[in-house]
């Protein structure tokens, strides 16, 4: 049987971590150690911060909905509660972009809840 050099393969592997690499500050895009090691955390990261960052829009849209909703004389909490009480299916993000965008539309939803509240 024929002897297998594995210049081929490695080469591939190489190549493909360097490419994946690509951006990265210094040696770390060049040199395939490093560039094996900061690819990794880099691909931690990334795994981690799919998660997070639904956190962070969820917190955002509730802070853009409070300090919309404080301009009308309510809380967060007495909104989102009369939210359910006035039968109003919206989820955080769509009342997060009303408040940002729409204000009007945001004001008469208020409306909506303040009667609701009674």
């Amino acid at each position: 049987m024929a002897r297998v050099k594995r210049g081929v393969t490695s080469h591939a592997r190489h190549k493909k971590v360097l490419d994946q690499s690509k951006g990265f500050v210094g040696r770390s895009s060049t040199n395939y150690r490093i560039a094996l090691e900061r690819l990794e955390k880099a691909l931690r990261y990334a795994y981690r911060d799919r998660r997070v960052k639904k956190r962070d829009f969820r917190a955002l849209w509730i802070q853009r909905i409070n300090a919309a909703v404080r301009e009308h004389g309510l809380t967060y909490s007495k909104f989102i509660a009369g939210l359910k009480k006035a039968g109003i299916e919206m989820d955080r993000k769509v009342l997060a972009a009303l408040a940002y965008d729409d204000a009007a539309s945001f004001a008469e939803i208020v409306r909506k809840v303040e009667a609701a509240l009674g």
